[in-house]
This record gives C-alpha cells, sequence and structure tokens, in this order.
C-alpha cells in the first residue's frame, strides 16, 4: 500500500491532524461571507458616491472662496478621504482588522512598498494642494509652464490640464508645475512686443527712429503708457538694425499679428520717405553713387525713368491710405477664443474625473 505524503507534514504526521485546522478555517471563511459581501457593497458604495457626498460636505463651505481650482481640489480630498474609510470598513469586516490599521496609520510593509509605488502620485497630490493654497494662477488664465503656453483648463489631483494656441491638450504633472517657473501672462495684461529692421548706413537714422515712432503713435491698439521705443540695436554688415518695442493688451490684441501690422507699416513709410533697407547678403550700398556716362540717344529714357521713378512713392503713399481706409487689420487677441474652446472641448481622459 502507498504512503500518501502531504505538503509540509513531517512523515507520520495523523490526516485528521492537518484536516482538523483545514476545516476550521473554512467554516470560519464561510462563516464570514456575509460580513465580507457587506464590506464589499460598502466599499463600492462608498467609492461611486465619494463625488456627490463631497460636494454635498463642502457645499456649506462654497461662500469661502469662488476659486474653481481650490473647490476641485477639496472636493477630491474629501473623496479620496471617503474612499480610504470604504476600503478601511471592508478590511474590518473581512476579519483584516491588523492589516486595515495599517493601511490607515500607514505603517508596515505594505505601506512602504506603496510609499515607494505611489511617491510620484503622492508628490503630485501634494503639490496640487500647494498650488491651492498659493494660487499662482487662476482657471482660464494664460500660463507658459515649463516652456508650454497655453490657457489653464482644470488642475487636478495628479496634473496641471492646459491648452495651447495650437488647440492642443497638454497635461503637465503637479510636482512639475509647482517646482517649475509658472509666467502668467494674464495676472498682468499689457505685453511688449519687438522686432528688428534694418536701414542703409547711408539714411537718416534720427529721421528713420522719429517716421517709425509716428508710426506707432498712430495705432490705436498700440499703448501709450508704457510709451514705444525704437533704439538701435545694433551695427550689422550692411544695416543699421533698429529694435523696435511696443506695448499692447493681450487680452484685446495679439503680440504676433500687431507685430505683423507694424511691420508692413514701418516697411511702406520707410519706402515712401526713400530709406533703403538694403539686404544684408547681397546688396551693396554706394552712399557717394557710382558715376555712369549716359549716351546721348538715351537721354529720354533716363528722363522718362526718373520721372516715373519721382512719381512711385506719391502712388504707393495713395494707394496704402487707400488700402488703409478700406480694410481695419485684424489684431484681436486668441485669448478669448481659447478659452471657449477649453470650455467646450472634450477631457483628454474621458469625461468627468473618477473621484
Amino acid at each position: 500500500m502507498a504512503t500518501i505524503f502531504l505538503p509540509g507534514l513531517l512523515q507520520g504526521t495523523a490526516p485528521e491532524e492537518v484536516i482538523s485546522p483545514l476545516m476550521q478555517l473554512w467554516e470560519q471563511t464561510l462563516a464570514r461571507l456575509p460580513a465580507i459581501g457587506l464590506g464589499l457593497v460598502i466599499l463600492l458604495v462608498l467609492f461611486f458616491l465619494a463625488g456627490p457626498v463631497a460636494s454635498l460636505i463642502l457645499r456649506p463651505f462654497d461662500y469661502v472662496t469662488k476659486s474653481p481650482l481650490i473647490r476641485s481640489v477639496s472636493r477630491r480630498s474629501v473623496s479620496i478621504l471617503i474612499i480610504l474609510l470604504g476600503a478601511y470598513l471592508f478590511l474590518k469586516l473581512a476579519g483584516l482588522t491588523e492589516f486595515a490599521v495599517a493601511i490607515i496609520s500607514g505603517t508596515g510593509v505594505l505601506g512602504i512598498i506603496l510609499g515607494f509605488a505611489f511617491r510620484d502620485i503622492a508628490e503630485n497630490f501634494i503639490s496640487s494642494l500647494l498650488l491651492t493654497v498659493q494660487r499662482p494662477f487662476r482657471i482660464g488664465d494664460v500660463v507658459e509652464i515649463d516652456s508650454y503656453l497655453g490657457v489653464v483648463q482644470k488642475v487636478t489631483a495628479r496634473a496641471t490640464t492646459m491648452v495651447d494656441f495650437d488647440g492642443n491638450h497638454i497635461q503637465i504633472p503637479n510636482a512639475t508645475v509647482y517646482k517649475g517657473v509658472i509666467k502668467n501672462l494674464t495676472a498682468n495684461p499689457n505685453m511688449r512686443g519687438h522686432f528688428i529692421i534694418g536701414i542703409g548706413y547711408d539714411c537718416d537714422a534720427k529721421m528713420a527712429q522719429q517716421l517709425a515712432m509716428d508710426v506707432m503713435t498712430r495705432q490705436e491698439n498700440v499703448l501709450d503708457e508704457p510709451e514705444p521705443q525704437i533704439l538701435i540695436d545694433a551695427l550689422g554688415s550692411a544695416t543699421l538694425n533698429l529694435k523696435v518695442y511696443f506695448w499692447i493688451n493681450v487680452e484685446r490684441t495679439s503680440v504676433l499679428k500687431m507685430a505683423s501690422v507694424l511691420m508692413r507699416q514701418v516697411v511702406e513709410t520707410f519706402d515712401n520717405a526713400g530709406i533703403s533697407m538694403p539686404d544684408d547678403a547681397r546688396e551693396i550700398i554706394f552712399p557717394q553713387g557710382v558715376p555712369v556716362i549716359m549716351d546721348a540717344g538715351h537721354n529720354d529714357a533716363s528722363q522718362a525713368a526718373r520721372t516715373t521713378a519721382e512719381r512711385k512713392p506719391e502712388e504707393s503713399r495713395a494707394s496704402t491710405s487707400g488700402a488703409e481706409s478700406a480694410h481695419h487689420d485684424d489684431v484681436s487677441s486668441e485669448t478669448q477664443e481659447i478659452r471657449r474652446q477649453a470650455a467646450k472641448a472634450r477631457d483628454p481622459e474621458g469625461g468627468e474625473n473618477i473621484l
């Protein structure tokens, strides 16, 4: 007759000594099934009701702040506490009291393992709380974070979601936001724009500066305070480079559109005034001119060419003024449009947050 060996038992142990503890464990498990089921139901109910219950609990405190950021983070914090309470009750009813206490108190080997595993999650969550307290920006502000520029759409317990000016959703971890450099473009709506334009060395630089300043002052979207500036920036190989600074209100005016309009108008003004803008790579300027001996037969042609050249500035000036009167340049800001898109856009995470 073959001898049966049970794993983990010494040879010669009676079968009754092994079966009896197993039967007791099975009976204890069957006895706790109703409690385990009840705990599982409580956990699921608290999990799905965590969001509405958190909103109900915090509703009496809505008068404290109107900030959507603070309300969002507070609601998620309370929701997480409610879910932890459900987990504790489930473990308690399942008979794992010591394990439940270890989870709640954060002690034990599991707590250490989870601490290392979810270190980044905890860091992002704490950063979201610190951002809520310090409030370096608000929902809807135009900010630049970690070289990303856009409108803040929302701040969750993990990340800050932005919509950039190309319509893309960008999620930046809150730890990166808190530890990084935040440039808030909405806190002060005034922004300075600039561009560079080169003129020939044979031109009157002071007159060119004054003409460029006249263009700035005629533009209603360019602020008078702070006033525009036209400064000599550098001495190029073929040009004297002027740097034009101007201020706008970014809530109303786009700095890119405004710079484009001003560059076009400055070029037209310089061209009408006879101020040369030579090509830095190919043109060679002769300030004293180049002596040319013309044949007598070409005198009439040259006279006609000079007459045509003299008429061009007047015609250009007339066409420019007519175009300006017939067409108003669109320099409106895209900020409001991006905010509307951010409000209507689908959440990249698939709708409403779980918590």
